[in-house]
């Protein structure tokens, strides 16, 4: 008997995936691809702009400041900001566009790291929205007479960022976690704000507030000089309400089926 041997197989390489940038810039452009994104975003800077002319109209000359103009946009940014960052997961579930995101990236750890990115640096365009605006307002205030001082702490700049970023990925945290929108934007509300009074009423719980009230914890943040104890707070409140959520949700990313 002869033994005849097979024909060689040639096996091809799966094509490479989109590299890291470009999924990046896929989920940024997604960001206002909804009608609620679009409206979202604008409403930022709708808001940002809002509260400088307001402080035009009430400040005093001496508290027209940039710095006066600037430091006040980020508190309303950074309450919408997290909506932001749970649209930008659950819409995928909500609107049944993850049967084609995770069917052209599989590696799904691939597309939440983007969506993440993403948020990051939609959440430091915020920051560049507020000196925005506080420009405008300084110019505004010069022509009528009011302009008191350009002077601006450039420390408040890094300060802005980490609150923004920190204020985008809780949002994001309770997207991954909990994959649904309604349910998601009112635990993000809900949560901090029982733990919030609570912590107020109750007395044996005010020691542990100072490192998990994130409403306590961020506030240094809005001004010049950070501690480093006031960081050790900022970090362990950041832990409980980011980085736990963001890993249990990425979990249950990975494992949930796309139906």
């Amino acid at each position: 008997m002869t033994a005849t041997s097979a024909p060689a197989v040639s096996v091809r390489p799966a094509p490479p995936g989109p590299s890291p940038a470009r999924l990046t810039g896929v989920e940024l452009r997604k960001l206002a691809d909804t009608r609620a994104g679009r409206w979202l975003l604008a409403t930022i800077g709708l808001v940002a702009a809002a509260i400088v002319t307001v402080q035009l109209f009430v400040l005093d000359d001496d508290a027209q400041t940039f710095t006066g103009f600037f430091t006040p946009s980020l508190l309303p940014i950074g309450l919408l900001l997290p909506v932001l960052g749970i649209l930008s997961i659950t819409t995928e579930w909500s609107q049944r566009t993850a049967l084609t995101t995770f069917a052209l990236v599989p590696r799904r750890e691939r597309v939440v790291v983007a969506k993440l990115a993403a948020l990051v640096l939609a959440a430091l365009a915020s920051v560049v929205v507020s000196l925005a605006v506080a420009t405008v307002g300084m110019l505004v205030a010069q022509v009528t007479g009011g302009a008191d001082s350009w002077r601006f702490d450039w420390i408040l700049l890094p300060h802005a960022a980490v609150l923004q970023v920190a204020n985008v990925l809780m949002g994001a945290a309770f997207g991954l976690l909990l994959l649904n929108t309604p349910l998601a934007i009112v635990s993000y509300l809900l949560l901090p704000t029982v733990w919030t009074i609570l912590a107020t009423m109750v007395t044996a719980l005010r020691g542990p507030a100072r490192w998990l009230d994130t409403s306590a914890t961020m506030e240094p943040l809005f001004g010049s000089e950070v501690t480093a104890g006031q960081w050790g707070h900022l970090a362990v409140s950041l832990l409980v309400w980011v980085a736990v959520p963001l890993a249990a949700g990425l979990v249950r990313t990975l494992r949930r089926e796309v139906a």
